[in-house]
């Protein structure tokens, strides 16, 4: 999609600051991050939210759910971490191109309500 922020990341149009990279996914740090360690794993290709996944991309959602530990112990969140998918209006989504958070660190006291 021209117009989406997250696929002009993937095609490497816009720069981030990449943890990972393969030819599915990518995981880069949020630029605006709510814990001490915050990156985002998103698929390559566009999928704008999580309720329009369909049983095609099954293989491409566990593969973020399996990456997500190894990337986040890769970062310094061995002693834990949290998840978030942030879906549709209701669920606080911003941008619409699926994209799973990874955050955690020091400081166990952030409670996000948006991410």
């Amino acid at each position: 999609m021209s117009d989406c922020i997250f696929c002009k990341i993937a095609a490497g149009e816009i720069p981030c600051r990449k943890v990972y990279e393969d030819g599915d996914l990518l995981a880069f740090h949020d630029i605006n991050p709510v814990a001490p360690v915050h990156f985002m794993i998103i698929p390559k290709e566009h999928i704008a939210r999580l309720d329009e996944a369909h049983a095609r991309h099954e293989w491409l959602l566990g593969r973020m759910l399996l990456l997500a530990p190894m990337l986040a112990k890769e970062q310094g969140l061995g002693h834990g971490f949290r998840t978030v998918i942030n879906t549709g209006p209701g669920g606080g989504q911003e941008v619409y191109h699926l994209h799973m958070h990874i955050f955690g660190g020091e400081s166990a006291d952030y409670r996000p309500h948006r991410l």
